[in-house]
């Protein structure tokens, strides 16, 4: 009898284990499914992007010969995609090195080669992420009309989702649509809302957050600011008084800086960045809409000029379409042709 019980909880730790075992295959199946999802929406979302480079790109790997037309051409390319004279000489010359050294004689074999030192020029400021991990204040400053609001919307979603307790302020006391929209981010989320009363001075918003902050225990709180005109000192300035009142008021917490850049203004991106690189330490960068200009390019100019890690890039208006940024994924996204032939299939 005994013999028989004892025989029944090992089945019983067996069927235990196979049911982990199939669990953990299936936790692992979804991660893959999740993952190549996002790979496929970076892909559609970088379509504009790809047709400009890749699209002429492939002429060139059917030529004859490398030569420095060959190169050229590909650096002409680099540069109209928005990529900068200077990230595009520099994936140039790395080319250029490896063809030489690796002996390639043909130019369709350059495409592996491309797409490896066009990786590894992205990848000079990797990106990392540690406001997950910590007790955090993100300070997300940019223009209007770079997307900044509904970058924090959707970020705020993603740490709510990852268990933190997270907290939305608005700060942007200049414009009552900001702080509405916020509100439906905020409400939709499920997180805590803290806004400004209309003309009340920015910088007291932020102060006030950062009591309820302390007093809540809040894991991650999201300051929406004004959009920051970077030609008017004032507005620097007052960044600079928010920054100030973060690190004096919530001294324990790490202070995370996104900068959200417009993809479709391209170059123009480079001399905004800098300037708010002049009041603030950006510790990241977020470009949006590139699912909608041909200038996706500029990621690295970004990594080229500026020496700050892309995290995040928006490919559309899904809250999945704001996806942490790889430098593999990217390029491999720019090179895939698999939304074509789902074109021509349908």
């Amino acid at each position: 009898m005994e013999e028989n019980l004892i025989n029944e909880e090992i089945n019983e730790e067996e069927i235990t284990e196979e049911e982990v075992k199939e669990e953990e295959i299936k936790e692992e199946d979804i991660k893959e499914e999740k993952k190549g999802g996002f790979f496929r929406r970076l892909v559609k979302g970088l379509t504009k992007t790809r047709d400009s480079i890749v699209g002429g790109f492939e002429d060139l790997f059917t030529a004859s010969e490398i030569d420095e037309d060959f190169y050229d051409e590909i650096e002409e390319i680099l540069i109209m995609s928005d990529a900068g004279m200077e990230a595009s000489e520099e994936i140039i010359e790395e080319l250029k090195e490896r063809v030489k050294q690796r002996h390639v004689k043909k130019t369709d074999e350059c495409r592996e080669l491309l797409k490896e030192v066009m990786t590894e020029s992205l990848m000079k400021n990797p990106p990392d992420y540690p406001y997950e991990e910590k007790r955090s204040v993100i300070l997300v400053v940019g223009v209007n009309g770079a997307g900044k609001t509904t970058t924090v919307g959707k970020l705020a979603l993603k740490l709510k989702d990852q268990g933190k307790k997270t907290m939305i302020v608005a700060a942007d006391t200049f414009r009552a649509a900001a702080v509405e929209q916020l509100n439906v981010w905020a409400d939709r989320a499920g997180v805590d809302f803290i806004k400004c009363n209309e003309g009340q001075d920015p910088a007291s918003v932020v102060y006030d957050a950062m009591q309820a902050a302390k007093a809540r225990n809040t894991d991650a709180v999201i300051c929406d600011t004004a959009g920051r005109l970077h030609n008017k000192k004032n507005l620097m300035n007052e960044l600079e008084k928010i920054t100030r009142i973060i690190n004096r008021e919530h001294p324990d917490a790490y202070v995370e800086t996104l900068l959200v850049l417009d993809g479709a203004t391209g170059q123009n991106a480079i001399s905004q960045a800098r300037e708010f690189l002049n009041a603030s330490k950006v510790t990241g960068v977020v470009i949006t809409k590139l699912d909608g200009t041909a200038k996706g390019g500029i990621a690295f100019a970004i990594q080229n000029s500026l020496s700050i890690p892309v995290k995040y890039i928006g490919v559309g208006e899904a809250i999945d379409d704001l996806q942490k940024f790889d430098a593999k994924d990217f390029v491999d996204a720019l090179f895939d042709k698999s939304t074509e032939e789902e074109d021509v299939n349908a």
